[in-house]
């Protein structure tokens, strides 16, 4: 019987995702803010920055999301498969 690979994030590992988003996120704030171009340029692309990083947030609450069901699943399963083996006696009487 197999159990499900549960890893664990280390604090290191969260912080530097946390930080890396955050410079990203401002660099690329940083860098339409000094485009030289047209305002409305400016204003498209922020939206456009705006729009990928909830896109990115979503994706990844979707992507956990799938892997907790599965992780449940297997879970239920599981546990029937137990049940089921629990519940098997070889050695009983057939009547």
């Amino acid at each position: 019987m197999s159990t499900p690979n549960s890893t664990k994030n280390t604090n290191a590992f969260f912080a530097q995702a946390a930080l890396s988003f955050g410079i990203a996120l401002m660099t690329m704030l940083f860098a339409i803010l000094y485009l030289p171009v047209d305002p409305w340029i400016r204003a498209f692309l922020g939206l456009g920055t705006m729009f990928l990083t909830t896109s990115c947030f979503t994706l990844a609450k979707v992507v956990r999301d799938a892997q907790e069901n599965q992780y449940v699943v297997s879970r239920i399963d599981q546990a029937r498969v137990d049940k089921i083996l629990a519940d098997h006696d070889p050695f009983r009487a057939v009547s």
